[in-house]
């Protein structure tokens, strides 16, 4: 199987923790070496962020199981990057 090397996660969480701390605990996860989180939508009980992870070979499920402990859910998984180098999104004509 090839190596996940970025996946752009969709999370549902709660506004406790903070997602400055919600984001510095998930990079602590074994195998990643980065992570980049992004509001998407804000309401009164919860919060959607997109988290786009980077390492040369993550393990999904420990990713997974850190979110669900700080009291996320995974919604989708919208993007992966597999493989022995990153390939760059570029359009293409089908996109016009």
């Amino acid at each position: 199987m090839a190596a996940v090397r970025r996946p752009v996660i969709d999370v549902l969480m709660p506004h406790d923790p903070p997602l400055l701390e919600f984001t510095d605990r998930v990079a602590e996860t074994e195998t990643v070496e980065g992570v980049t989180s992004s509001l998407i939508e804000l309401d009164q009980e919860v919060q959607n962020i997109k988290l786009m992870f980077e390492g040369d070979s993550l393990k999904y499920t420990a990713i997974e199981e850190i979110i669900e402990s700080l009291g996320g859910s995974v919604h989708s998984v919208d993007q992966v990057a597999c493989g022995d180098f990153v390939v760059t999104d570029r359009p293409t004509l089908q996109d016009s």
